[in-house]
């Protein structure tokens, strides 16, 4: 096996691994499974509730994708503009700090009395939680713009819009990506734990509702979904990125 095939079954091998360590260790200490569930009776659970599973998940995807697509575009929007303009930047992007170091859960009850129950809170939990790396990594594409690069530009006759637009915007491309795959994963976490809070559907309220029966294999099915749904979208997008960005990626392409 050579180098980029171990590269590339490296995160199964150890997933294999860690599954099996945890079997191991179920079975050797004979845990109950109302405190640790072993993977096997996560499985069995997970088949035997398949169709119940299979519909609170795909409440919980698609809310997650209406938040994360609102995430997008504020946060490409938001940061254009912080990244465009100096005064912007040292402007608006303190605030944005600040308002990310917020704990999002705590917004949830007040997005249920503005909104009530259902799907209103979680897609907007989702949004607020996963808008922050998106618009840092494009503002930071654009401000980093090398100022030689654009001075030579300027002198060709390019205008400040031109240079944004023709070669900052594909210049942050790379951190455009690289933030999608953050805020993607961050997005499952806002909409489930809205849905713990303010649903009666999705993961987030099977975990709530698994627990309080004290099924907890059925429980941590639950993560394992959300687990895997965030790593199938995080896979997308690192695909889309090496096919649209490759040359950003160079050095890796030669080894």
């Amino acid at each position: 096996m050579n180098k980029k095939s171990l590269e590339s079954w490296s995160p199964w091998i150890l997933l294999a691994l860690s599954i099996l360590i945890w079997e191991g260790l179920c079975r050797a200490f004979n845990v109950s499974e109302f405190i640790f569930p072993s993977p096997s009776r996560i499985a069995q659970q997970t088949i035997e509730y398949r169709d119940v599973i299979a519909g609170h998940a795909w409440r919980t995807f698609w809310v997650t994708m209406v938040g994360f697509g609102i995430a997008i575009v504020v946060g490409v929007l938001l940061g254009f503009i912080i990244g465009s303009s100096r005064l912007a930047y040292a402007a608006v992007y303190p605030l944005m700090t600040a308002f990310n170091a917020l704990p999002k859960a705590a917004f949830v009850p007040i997005l249920v009395v503005w909104f009530g129950i259902g799907i209103g809170p979680a897609i907007l939990t989702a949004f607020l939680i996963s808008f922050f790396p998106i618009m840092v990594n494009i503002a930071t594409g654009l401000a980093t713009l090398e100022p030689e690069l654009e001075d030579v530009l300027r002198v060709l006759g390019a205008k400040r819009w031109d240079v944004l637009v023709k070669v900052g915007l594909p210049r942050s491309m790379p951190y455009f990506y690289g933030s999608l795959k953050v805020a993607i994963t961050l997005a499952f976490v806002g909409t489930t734990v809205s849905e713990m809070t303010a649903s009666n559907e999705g993961i987030g309220y099977l975990l709530i509702s698994a627990g309080s029966a004290m099924q907890m294999g059925l429980a941590f099915s639950g993560l394992v979904v959300v687990g895997a749904m965030a790593m199938v979208m995080y896979e997308l997008f690192s695909y889309i990125e090496k096919h649209t960005t490759g040359w950003a990626h160079r050095g890796s392409q030669g080894e």
